[in-house]
C-alpha cells in the first residue's frame, strides 16, 4: 500500500520540502510540499533537480556497498567488503599513523549541502587534529568573519518586496544558484519598478532584471564599493543620526576615502562616474536598502576581505543594519549550537598551535579574539569550520612532510579534485597518501583515487537538520523518506563507528543520527517527531536590538565589538596587525602572453557545483561546459559561438565551448565543476578530470593568498583563449 512521507530535497543548499510516495521501501514519486519551505509549490516548478529524486536513489552508478582498493591507486579495481571490515581496517591504519606521526597526520575535507558538519568536527577534535579542510575560504567564511568583526555577529540580509526600497545584488546570480524562494522574491521585487542594482562582470539572467547593471572589472570590486561609500559621504547622503550614535571611526574613514573619487573609481573599475553616483544615491536614500552578496566576492583573493569590509561599511553608514527589509542581526539558537556539538572547547591548546600557517583571522588565535567580543552578548560562533586550514598548506604538507607529515585524509561530500584550486597539486598530494578514505554517492574523480570508498546515504535516505551552523535561531528539515537503499549509511554512522573504535565511546552516546537530533532539540521543548511534522523551528525576528536597554546597566545593548558600536575602523583588525580600514590590492596585470582576465566560478542549472552530471535527464539540458566572452572579444579573437576553445593560465589548460554573452570586454568566464562521468572511472581519464575542469587554471598558493582568511584568487586571473580542434578536446 503506497504511503506519503514529508521529507526534504537535498539537491542544493535550500533543501526544499517534498512529499515522497513510498511503496515497499522504495520512493516511487515526489512532489513539492506547500506546507514546508519555500511554502509555495509553484516556486519549485522552476527547478529540474527534485523531480530526479527516484532516479537518483537507484541510479546504476551509485555507490551501494563499501569498497576497498585492490589494484594500484586509481586503477579502478575494487573489492566489496563489509562496513565492519572497512571501519576496523581504517581505525587500525589511523591508530598506527597517529602513533608514528601524531594526530595531526590526519586531514579531512568536507563540502555540502550533502553532509552534516559537526560529526566530522567532533571526531577531529577528539582525535586531536587541526587539519580540517573545507571550501570556507571562498564560501561563507569571509562574510561571516567580517560581519562578526564589524557588527559583533553575522547578519541575514532581507528582501521584503513591498517594503524594501532598493535592492543591490553583488557577485550573485540567484537565477542559477538559488532558484528558490529568494529568486522568486527578486523577480517579484523587480516588478515593482524600484531600483534593482546588480554588480557583476556578466549580464546574467539575474542582471537582466536590473534597473542598473554595473559590469565591474574582475577583482576591482573593493574599489567600486569604496567609491560608493565616498560618494555617499561626500554628498551627505549617509544616515547622520545613526552614524553619530552607532558607528565608530567615521572621521578616519572619510579621510581614508579622499582619493576614491568617481573619476578615479571609473578608471579602475570601468563603471562610469555618473552611474556610480546614481547608484550611491539610490542605495543611500531609498531605504530600507537590501544588499545581498554571493560567492563571486569570496573568490577575489586579497581583495575579498577589503570588499566585505567595505560593504559592511556601506550598510552601516546608510542605517541598513538590523532594519526590517534590509538586514537582521541574528542570534544564538535555542537548540544546542554547533560549537557544543563539535566539542571544540575540548580541543587541546598544544594541537591548536599545530595549525598550519596561522592565518591572522581564520585561525584559533583569530577566533578567540572574536569570541571575546561576541561573548559580551552570550554569542559563540562555531569554531572548527571558521578555523579550517588553508588548503594549499595541507597539500604541500602531504608532499613535503613540512612542517610535519600529513599521511591520511578522509573526504566527505566533496570532490577536491574539482572543487579545490590547483587540481594538479591536489592530485599529486592525494596520490602520495598512505590512506585516503572517501564517503560518496558516486565514483567521482576523487573517489577513484581512494583506498576505501564508502557508500553515503543521500537525498531522502537520511534525516535533515539544517541550522546555519548555529549562527541563527533557525532550523529546518525533517525525517528521511526511506531507509537507505542497499548498504548505504548516513555519514554520522561512519564518524560514530570510527570514533568508538578509536577510544571515543563516551562521546558518541546515541544509537542513531535521529537520537542525536532529538538531544540537540531538547532545550527547545520540541521533539524530533514534532519538528519533522512542521519542518521548521524559528521565532519571529526582532530589529534594532542595539537600542534595547539592559535592565542591569540601564544602557543600550549596542554591538558586541570593542567599542560597542559598528566598527567602520576595526579595532580588532588593528590589534591583529591588519588594516583597520579597507585597502584594495592591485589586480593581476594582463600581458602579451595572457591578455585576458579569467573568472572561474560560473555555474548553471541544472548542476550544483560538480554534482549531477551523470543524470541523463539533466545532462541533456546542458551537455557541454561554456567559456563565455563578449561579442567584441570574440570578434577580436576571430572566434564564433560554439567553437571549441582552450583557456590557458600560468597553472594549466582546460577546454570549453565558446558562448557569446553580454559582459565585460577582454574577460573570459568559464564554468565551474565540470567532469565527464561517462568516461573511464580510472587512470588516466579519471572521469574526464583533465578536460574542462576550471581548477586546472587556478592556484591557492599560500604566499599570495589573503593573510587573514587565506582566500585565493579565482577571479581576475590573466589568461589566453584560443580555438582548438574539436577532435582534440
Amino acid at each position: 500500500m503506497p504511503q506519503t512521507v514529508k521529507t526534504n530535497c537535498r539537491f542544493c543548499g535550500y533543501q526544499c520540502g517534498l512529499t515522497a510516495t513510498v511503496e515497499n521501501g522504495r520512493v516511487t514519486g515526489v512532489a513539492p510540499d506547500p506546507t514546508q519551505y519555500p511554502g509555495d509549490e509553484r516556486i519549485q516548478h522552476g527547478c529540474h533537480r527534485w523531480r530526479m529524486a527516484p532516479q537518483f536513489l537507484d541510479h546504476p552508478d551509485r555507490v551501494n556497498y563499501p569498497l576497498k582498493r585492490v589494484g594500484e591507486r586509481g586503477s579502478g579495481q575494487w573489492h566489496r567488503i563489509s562496513w565492519d571490515q572497512a571501519l576496523d581496517e581504517i581505525a587500525e591504519k589511523l591508530a598506527g599513523l597517529k602513533e608514528q606521526f601524531g594526530p595531526e597526520t590526519l586531514a579531512t575535507c568536507i563540502g555540502g549541502p550533502h553532509a552534516v558538519y559537526w560529526p566530522l568536527h567532533r571526531f577531529m577534535t577528539l582525535f586531536g587534529s587541526p587539519n580540517n579542510v573545507g571550501i570556507g575560504q571562498i564560501c561563507w567564511n569571509p562574510g561571516t568573519l567580517l560581519h562578526a568583526i564589524s557588527y559583533g555577529w553575522p547578519l541575514d540580509n532581507e528582501l521584503e518586496p513591498d517594503l524594501t526600497g532598493c535592492l543591490m545584488l553583488w557577485g550573485a546570480n540567484h537565477a542559477e544558484s538559488d532558484n528558490s524562494l529568494l529568486w522568486h522574491r527578486i523577480q517579484q521585487y523587480s516588478r515593482t519598478g524600484k531600483p534593482l542594482i546588480v554588480v557583476d562582470p556578466r549580464r546574467t539572467r539575474t542582471a537582466e532584471l536590473a534597473t542598473h547593471w554595473l559590469p565591474v572589472r574582475p577583482g576591482t570590486d573593493a574599489v567600486l564599493a569604496l567609491g560608493l561609500v565616498q560618494a555617499i559621504i561626500q554628498n551627505r547622503w549617509y544616515d547622520a543620526p545613526f552614524v553619530e550614535a552607532w558607528c565608530h571611526g567615521f572621521a578616519r574613514l572619510a579621510g581614508h576615502l579622499q582619493h576614491y573619487t568617481p573619476g578615479y573609481v571609473a578608471e579602475a573599475t570601468g563603471i562610469p562616474a555618473e552611474q556610480l553616483l546614481e547608484v550611491a544615491r539610490l542605495y543611500a536614500l531609498q531605504c530600507p536598502s537590501a544588499l545581498f552578496t554571493g560567492r563571486g566576492i569570496d573568490q577575489i583573493g586579497r581583495n575579498s576581505v577589503p570588499l566585505h569590509h567595505s560593504l559592511d561599511i556601506l550598510r552601516a553608514i546608510t542605517g541598513n543594519i538590523d532594519r526590517k527589509g534590509a538586514s537582521c542581526i541574528t542570534g544564538m539558537p535555542d537548540f544546542i549550537p554547533e560549537l557544543e556539538l563539535e566539542l571544540s572547547d575540548r580541543f587541546l591548546e598544544t594541537q591548536r598551535r599545530k595549525q598550519l600557517g596561522q592565518l591572522k583571522l581564520q585561525s584559533y588565535h583569530g577566533y578567540e579574539q572574536i569570541r571575546k567580543l561576541t561573548s559580551k552578548q552570550d554569542k559563540r560562533l562555531p569554531m572548527r569550520y571558521l578555523t579550517s586550514t588553508q588548503p594549499n598548506l595541507v597539500w604541500q604538507a602531504m608532499l613535503t612532510d613540512r612542517p610535519y607529515p600529513i599521511r591520511s585524509m578522509i573526504v566527505m561530500a566533496t570532490n577536491p579534485l574539482l572543487t579545490q584550486a590547483d587540481t594538479s597539486l591536489v592530485y599529486q598530494a592525494l596520490k602520495s597518501l598512505d590512506l585516503l578514505v572517501v564517503l560518496e554517492l558516486f565514483q567521482t574523480p576523487t573517489a577513484m583515487l581512494a583506498d576505501y570508498l564508502l557508500p553515503s546515504a543521500g537525498v531522502l535516505e537520511r534525516a535533515l537538520f539544517e541550522t546555519k551552523a548555529g549562527t541563527a535561531n533557525l532550523a529546518y528539515g525533517g525525517a528521511k523518506a526511506v531507509e537507505p537503499y542497499y548498504e548505504r549509511r548516513p555519514d554520522f554512522d561512519f564518524w560514530q563507528g570510527l570514533g568508538r573504535r578509536l577510544g571515543q565511546q563516551e562521546d558518541w552516546p546515541w544509537q542513531s543520527f535521529e537520537d542525536s537530533l532529538e538531544a540537540t532539540l531538547a532545550p527547545t521543548g520540541v521533539d524530533w517527531e514534532t519538528f519533522s511534522r512542521h519542518g521548521l523551528y524559528t521565532l519571529p525576528e526582532e530589529y534594532e536590538k542595539h537600542e534595547r536597554i539592559d535592565p542591569a546597566t540601564g544602557k543600550a545593548a549596542g554591538f558586541a565589538t570593542t567599542t560597542g558600536k559598528i566598527e567602520l575602523y576595526s579595532e580588532l583588525l588593528a590589534g591583529l596587525g591588519a588594516e583597520p580600514l579597507p585597502v584594495p590590492k592591485p589586480v593581476a596585470a594582463v600581458d602579451e602572453q595572457y591578455p585576458l582576465s579569467l573568472i572561474t566560478g560560473a555555474r548553471y542549472h541544472p548542476y550544483y557545483a560538480s554534482s549531477f552530471h551523470q543524470l541523463e535527464g539533466l545532462r541533456k539540458l546542458h551537455p557541454e561546459p561554456w567559456a563565455e566572452v563578449s561579442r567584441a572579444t570574440a570578434h577580436k579573437l576571430g572566434l564564433a559561438e560554439g567553437t571549441p576553445v582552450r583557456v590557458t593560465t600560468e597553472k594549466g589548460t582546460a577546454c570549453f565551448t565558446l558562448k557569446i554573452s553580454e559582459m565585460c570586454d577582454d574577460v573570459v568566464s568559464v564554468e565551474y565543476g565540470w567532469w565527464y562521468p561517462e568516461k573511464k572511472a580510472a587512470e588516466p581519464e579519471l572521469g574526464g578530470l583533465w578536460l574542462a575542469n576550471a581548477n586546472l587554471l587556478t592556484s591557492a598558493d599560500y604566499a599570495t593568498a589573503d593573510p587573514l582568511i587565506g582566500t585565493a584568487t579565482y577571479n581576475g586571473i590573466p589568461c589566453c583563449l584560443q580555438a582548438v580542434d574539436s577532435g582534440k578536446k
